[in-house]
C-alpha cells in the first residue's frame, strides 16, 4: 500500500522570502515528495479547515474564536512571530484536521503523514513560536472525545521542547508527552512533558541515537499506545539557523527509520507530522522534511 500523505494547497500561506518563518517550505515538500513518486492522486487526501468544535477540544474558546475571526491580540501575534490573517487563520485550521484525518487513517491503515503540523509551542490559552493551533493537541483530543484511542503516546523530536503539547496535556493521563530537544533552545521557560530528555549543544549522530534508542526503549518497557504522533522536526540538522544540534541529513534519515520501525514493529499505528526546520535555502529544508516521507513509506 502507498503512503496516505494529508495535504492542502494552503498549508502555504504565502509569507515573503525573507521572513523568518520559511512558510516556502510546504509547497517545497510537495514538489519533492511529487518528484519522489511519493505524492501523487493514489497516495493524497486532501484536507478541510478544522471546525472550532474540534479546536476548542484542546484550546481556550476565547482564543479559538479570535483566531477564527483574525482578531489575536497583538501581544499574541509577537509571541507566535507573525500576524493572525484570514490566510493564517485557514492554514491553522487546515494543519489541525490534517494531522486529525492522518490519525484517522492511521488507525484503520496503521500509517499516515500530515504534510505540515508539528506545531508544539501552540498552548491552551494562546499561540506561540510560529504556532497558532497545536495540530497534535487537536487531533490526540478529537480521538480521546470520540473514544477511538484511549492511550496516546506524543514522540516529540523537534529541536525545541514540545511546551505547548506537555501544557495542553498536563492533566491529562491518557496522554503521554515525550520531547528529546536541545536544553538551552527555545522555548526559555519549559513546561515539564511526561518525559523530558534534553540534549547539551553540538550532539552528532551517534550520541544522538544513542540517546534516543535508550528513551525509545524506556518507553517500550512502560507503555503500549494505541497510537503515536511522530513530530518529525528537521531543525536538530547541523545547518540549522535556529538549532543547536549538530545531526546530518543521514542522522537525520537515521532518526526516522529508527522510529517509525520501532512503533511499526509492534503494530502501533503512527501519525507522522512535519515539525520545524529553519533555512533561507527552501528547497534544501524540503529534502531535509522528505526523510519523514521516505522512512513512512517503507512501512506503508
Amino acid at each position: 500500500m502507498a503512503l496516505p500523505i494529508v495535504h492542502h494547497p494552503d498549508y502555504d500561506a504565502k509569507f515573503a522570502v525573507n521572513h523568518r518563518f520559511p512558510m516556502g517550505k510546504y509547497s517545497a515538500l510537495m514538489q519533492t515528495l511529487r518528484r519522489r513518486g511519493l505524492a501523487n492522486e493514489a497516495t493524497l487526501v486532501t484536507s478541510a479547515p478544522a471546525p472550532a468544535t474540534w479546536l476548542r477540544l484542546a484550546h481556550d474558546a476565547n482564543y479559538v474564536d479570535q483566531v477564527l475571526r483574525c482578531e489575536v491580540p497583538k501581544q499574541v501575534e509577537r509571541e507566535i512571530g507573525f500576524a493572525i490573517s484570514e490566510r493564517v487563520s485557514l492554514r491553522a485550521r487546515l494543519a489541525a484536521a490534517g494531522t486529525t484525518i492522518a490519525a484517522d487513517i492511521a488507525l484503520a491503515n496503521g500509517i499516515a503523514c500530515n504534510a505540515a503540523g508539528g506545531s508544539h509551542h501552540a498552548q491552551r490559552a494562546h499561540g506561540a513560536g510560529f504556532c497558532t493551533f497545536n495540530d497534535v493537541g487537536v487531533a490526540a483530543s478529537v480521538l480521546l472525545a470520540s473514544g477511538r484511542a484511549n492511550n496516546i503516546l506524543v514522540v516529540d523530536l523537534d529541536v525545541h521542547q514540545g511546551d505547548g503539547t506537555a501544557e495542553i496535556f498536563a492533566d491529562e493521563p491518557r496522554v503521554f508527552t515525550f520531547s528529546l530537544h536541545a536544553e538551552k533552545n527555545y522555548p526559555a521557560r519549559k513546561v515539564p512533558s511526561r518525559y523530558d530528555y534534553a540534549l547539551p549543544d553540538a550532539v552528532r549522530d551517534a550520541a544522538y541515537l544513542e540517546c534516543l534508542d535508550d528513551a525509545l526503549g524506556r518507553m517500550a518497557e512502560a507503555l503500549t499506545p494505541d497510537i503515536v504522533f511522530y513530530n518529525a522536526g528537521v531543525d536538530p540538522h547541523e545547518n540549522d539557523r535556529l538549532g543547536r544540534l549538530s545531526l546530518t541529513s543521514e542522522g537525520i534519515r537515521e532518526r526516522d527509520r529508527r522510529v517509525i520501525a520501532h512503533f511499526r514493529a509492534r503494530s502501533i499505528p503512527l501519525v507522522g507530522v512535519v515539525g520545524g526546520g529553519y533555512a533561507h535555502d527552501v528547497g534544501e529544508l524540503a529534502e531535509r522534511h522528505a526523510s519523514l516521507f521516505e522512512a513512512a513509506a517503507a512501512h506503508a
